[in-house]
């Protein structure tokens, strides 16, 4: 099963209006870390900054200077995320404005059916909350320190980890498809048979003759439609 974790950063809030500055993404396998990424940062072109979307992320017009359009870097995306499942934290956010994206160059929106939003994930597990991304690190141990400031690679493999917790912790991460077992071992795989042997005598019986009658001393006491009548065959 191959999952891509992806997140963006935008110059502000409203997907009509403003667009995709920045996005990474990773590529799991069975629930495992590939190595594989996905990184751009985006010119907006000539699309300002919000002030309040840049003190989240810390990404200005200047370090965007030079940097691709989303239609440059849209086909290596498409390629990146093809067959995959994608996993985003609010993920009706990133994908509005990825769909706004491919609306402006004809491509296909995204399914929402191949789409899982963690954030609807956590609130389902815990819901007393919070469920934002550094909280769920905290709840689960994961170590974020270096989140500064959001980022989308850098969010992206945090919420991997996260989404692993959510999902069942680590056993989850354990199990394959069986379509991809063979791979796992190959050849090198054995079925071992396991025979369990009959006792060549039965144990002796653990109670005594006085403990049976006074059992069933007290049986005679419940009366004719006690249960213990007809486990003890009377």
């Amino acid at each position: 099963m191959r999952e891509i974790i992806f997140d963006t950063e935008t110059t502000g809030l409203d997907s009509r209006d403003d667009r995709v500055i920045e996005l990474g993404g990773i590529e799991l396998v069975n629930r495992f870390p590939t190595g594989k990424t996905f990184h751009h940062y985006i010119n907006p072109q000539g699309r300002a900054i919000h002030a309040e979307a840049q003190a989240v992320h810390g990404i200005s017009m200047a370090d965007l200077a030079g940097k691709p359009t989303f239609a440059e870097i849209a086909e290596e995306w498409l390629n990146f995320i093809d067959g995959a499942k994608l996993v985003a934290h609010n993920a009706t956010f990133d994908v509005g404005f990825l769909n706004v994206e491919f609306g402006r160059l004809g491509h296909p929106v995204i399914d929402n059916g191949r789409v899982v939003d963690t954030l609807a994930l956590a609130r389902r597990k815990h819901p007393m909350g919070p469920n934002s991304l550094d909280a769920l690190c905290r709840r689960y141990g994961i170590d974020n320190t270096r989140r500064t400031k959001h980022g989308a690679l850098l969010d992206s493999e945090l919420l991997a980890e996260v989404y692993i917790e959510l999902i069942g912790g680590k056993q989850a991460a354990l199990i394959l498809d069986s379509a991809t077992a063979p791979a796992q071992g190959g050849e090198n795989i054995r079925q071992i048979e396991i025979t369990i042997s009959q006792r060549p005598a039965p144990l002796p019986p653990r109670l005594t003759d006085a403990e049976r009658g006074a059992h069933a001393g007290m049986v005679a006491t419940l009366g004719e439609k006690a249960l213990w009548l007809k486990v003890l065959g009377n």
